[in-house]
């Protein structure tokens, strides 16, 4: 007996239109604009995550170049703005200290100067005015004071906050003004 094979049979695919059916191949330029818009549309970017971006779609580097460059040229991207505004951002719902944010601004690809006359705008006063404040947010009496100490530390390294100043004022924090030992860290 022999075995009958159904034919294989497919739906025609549906004829192409709009951009596809015109130009199989998309304009790289185009491309690279369109990358940009979406992006900047939802947040402000630095060139460099643009950049990056544009690179993972496959555009080539000269028309990342030009269609960079144009957008800089009409306002679009600005780095030495988009530093200031993070900048500020970060300190006010994250409370970073210069270093963090400094980390924070070469992770985004911001070139040093840019960085450098963005983290200017940070006074050392208003710095250890805002540790103090994350201090108070969340010192608890709850817990043993050496425990409190040491997470206290441990908080504000993570913000950026250089051990002295983040010795100091958990001492200040602290009723007798002394940290247990094996928590003191260096001075700067």
């Amino acid at each position: 007996m022999t075995s009958r094979r159904r034919p294989r049979w497919s739906a025609p695919e549906p004829p192409a239109t709009g951009a596809a059916a015109v130009d199989p191949e998309p304009d790289p330029e185009q491309v690279a604009r369109s990358i940009a818009l979406r992006l900047l549309t939802g947040a402000p970017r630095s060139r460099h995550q643009l950049a990056e971006a544009m690179a993972r779609r496959g555009v080539p580097d000269d028309v990342v170049t030009r269609v960079l460059d144009r957008f800089t040229e009409v306002g679009l991207i600005d780095d030495a703005e988009y530093a200031r505004m993070l900048v500020r951002a970060r300190r006010e719902s994250r409370g970073l200290a210069r270093r963090a944010l400094a980390v924070e601004l070469r992770r985004k690809g911001i070139d040093d100067e840019t960085a450098a006359a963005a983290l200017d705008e940070v006074d050392p006063e208003s710095e250890e005015e805002v540790a103090r404040a994350l201090l108070r947010r969340r010192w608890r009496t709850d817990v043993a004071p050496d425990v409190q100490a040491r997470r206290a530390l441990a908080m504000l390294a993570r913000k950026g906050y250089p051990p002295g100043l983040s010795r100091r004022l958990v001492a200040e924090m602290r009723d007798d003004g002394d940290l247990p030992a094996g928590v003191a860290g260096d001075e700067e």
